[in-house]
Parts: C-alpha cells; sequence; structure tokens
C-alpha cells in the first residue's frame, strides 16, 4: 500500500471497460494503475514495487492472455492478489491461481470493490 492507500492495476485493452474498472477503483478509494495489455502491465509491475492487486481481463492481445498473465504475476509477485473478468469465457476456478477471484462481465460494481476490501484484508 502507498501511503495508506491500496494500488490497483487494471489491465483491459478495451478503452471504455478499462475507463469504466478504473472509476470503480477510484470510487472504492484506491489508487488505480491503467495497462492495456499483459507487456503492459509487466513493465509497471517491475517499475513499481507498491502494487496490492491486479483487475485483469482474460483475452487481450500481446503475448499472454489474463489467465496466463495471473500465474506470471503469481509466481514472480506472489503477494499480488487478483481479479479476473471475462465477457467471452467462463473460466473454472482451477484454470486459475490460488486465492484469485473470477467475474463474469458485465459485473455489479459493488461486487467488484467488495472482492477487493476482503482481498486486502486477507
Amino acid at each position: 500500500m502507498k501511503n495508506g492507500k491500496a494500488v490497483v492495476l487494471v489491465v483491459e485493452d478495451e478503452a471504455l471497460i478499462r475507463i469504466s474498472a478504473v472509476d470503480i477503483v477510484l470510487s472504492a478509494g484506491y489508487e488505480a494503475l491503467e495497462a492495456r495489455d499483459a507487456d503492459e502491465a509487466i513493465r509497471i509491475l517491475e517499475a513499481r514495487s507498491d502494487i496490492d492487486i491486479v483487475f485483469t481481463d482474460v483475452q487481450m492481445p500481446g503475448t499472454m492472455d489474463g489467465i496466463k498473465l495471473s500465474h506470471y504475476i503469481r509466481n514472480r509477485w506472489p503477494p499480488v492478489k487478483l481479479i479476473v473478468a471475462s465477457g467471452m469465457a467462463i473460466l473454472e476456478e482451477s484454470s486459475l491461481p490460488e486465492g484469485s477471484a473470477f467475474f463474469s462481465k458485465p459485473y455489479a460494481d459493488h461486487t467488484i470493490t467488495d472482492t477487493m476490501a476482503r482481498l486486502l484484508a486477507a
């Protein structure tokens, strides 16, 4: 946490959905960072040591999708909490790293903020 405020990295290739997700993060009182794809997210994670949660889409362009990104993050930055969302794929929890949360799109804002609070308290 940075200055007592959780930092959430939103990874979403669709600009309007990314903006909406950032608004959810900000309305919950957290700091929001943005990435358009997994490669950009990894660059941000490498540059910053204060990221508490990564909130990622599953399907996006680039070298890896949100599932691969979540496993990469879990292996490289184990303390980072993970929230994964998708409008296309229905995932089995077993395909995500342990402790990850999955939501189908569209999701209710309060379910995301409630999950962020729960993950941060754990």
